[in-house]
């Protein structure tokens, strides 16, 4: 719900990172390649960051890194 919203990106995403690799060690029948994928996805939310849209954007201000040209 909160990567739905917006709220705590970083977090909720590492969250749902850490949930789903022990999802994937832990399952001794299933296949490992959703939950994998999952926690790929989750880790790279956390890493980039909230959208435009959504609550964290509006609570602390969007970021927006400057590339200078060489």
């Amino acid at each position: 719900m909160l990567l739905l919203i917006g709220l705590w990106t970083p977090v909720s995403g590492t969250l749902i990172a850490v949930l789903e690799v022990w999802v994937a060690f832990s399952n001794v029948g299933g296949g490992r390649g959703i939950p994998i994928m999952l926690a790929t996805s989750g880790a790279s939310l956390a890493m980039i960051g909230p959208g435009a849209w959504s609550i964290d954007a509006r609570l602390f201000g969007r970021k927006r890194f400057e590339i200078p040209e060489c």
